[in-house]
C-alpha cells in the first residue's frame, strides 16, 4: 500500500476561504474592478495565483504578477491566518504517522507561507516536508511542486507507486498524472466530482473518514 502521502493545502488539509477571498478582493479593488460575488471568488481556490488573474480576469502575464503582489499585501498579514483546519484532518494525519507513513505537504501556495500556516495550526510535527512555490511564483505549477517534493524524498521511478497525491482540485490530479501517482480527489474542499472524475482521479473521498479507509 501507499508509503508516502502528499497532501495539497488549500481546500484539502485547510479551508482557506475567507483569507483567500478577502485578497483576491484586495487586489481586485485596487484595479477598480467589480468584486464577484463569494462563490465566485471561492473557485478560484487551489490554482496558481498567477494562472487565476489571468484566466479569470483577462490580464497579461505582467499585470497578473503586479497583481499577485496586491494580493500578497493582504495575504502575507491577515489572509493567512483567516483558515481554519478541516474536521478530522489531525486525526487522520496522526493514524498515519502512527502507521509509519510518510507525509508531505505539495502545494501551489508559496512554501515560506506554507510552512507558517501548517505550524500555526499545530499541524508541522506530522509532515517530513513541506514543499511549495517559489516568493516569484516559479514551481506553482503543481506537476513542478509535486516532482520537487518526490526529490526532496530521494523517490525514484520505482517508488512512484508506493505514492498517492491527494488533493481537491483538477490540477491536482493532473500534476499527480504528469508524475506516473495514483491520485485521490477530496470533495470537501473546492472541486467537483466531475472536475475530479474528468481529470482522471484514481480515488474520489467525500469526507475525510472516507478518505481515511483510502489510505490507511
Amino acid at each position: 500500500m501507499f508509503t508516502h502521502i502528499f497532501f495539497d493545502l488549500d481546500g484539502t488539509l485547510t479551508d482557506p476561504a475567507l483569507g483567500i477571498t478577502n485578497s483576491f478582493i484586495h487586489a481586485l479593488k485596487f484595479y477598480g474592478m467589480e468584486i464577484p460575488s463569494y462563490e465566485e471568488l471561492c473557485k478560484l481556490i487551489g490554482p496558481p495565483l498567477p494562472y487565476s488573474f489571468e484566466t479569470t480576469f483577462g490580464f497579461s502575464h505582467e499585470k497578473a504578477m503586479e497583481a499577485v503582489a496586491k494580493y500578497r499585501e493582504y495575504f502575507s498579514t491577515k489572509g493567512l491566518f483567516e483558515n481554519k483546519v478541516y474536521d478530522g484532518i489531525p486525526e487522520l494525519l496522526q493514524t498515519l504517522k502512527e502507521k509509519g507513513k510518510h507525509l508531505v505537504v505539495a502545494t501551489s501556495k508559496p512554501e515560506e507561507y506554507s510552512i507558517k500556516i501548517i505550524e500555526h495550526f499545530g499541524l508541522a510535527k506530522y509532515f517530513d516536508f513541506v514543499c511549495g512555490s517559489l516568493m516569484d511564483e516559479s514551481r506553482s505549477k503543481k506537476d513542478e511542486v509535486i516532482a520537487y517534493a518526490l526529490e526532496r524524498c530521494d523517490l525514484g521511478e520505482g517508488d512512484k507507486q508506493n505514492v498517492l497525491m491527494v488533493g481537491d482540485r483538477f490540477h491536482d490530479i493532473e500534476g499527480a498524472k504528469k508524475n506516473n501517482l495514483k491520485s485521490c480527489g477530496v470533495l470537501f474542499g473546492y472541486g467537483t466530482r466531475s472536475e475530479l472524475e474528468e481529470s482522471g482521479a484514481d480515488f474520489i473521498a467525500e469526507s475525510v473518514a472516507e478518505l481515511s479507509k483510502i489510505i490507511i
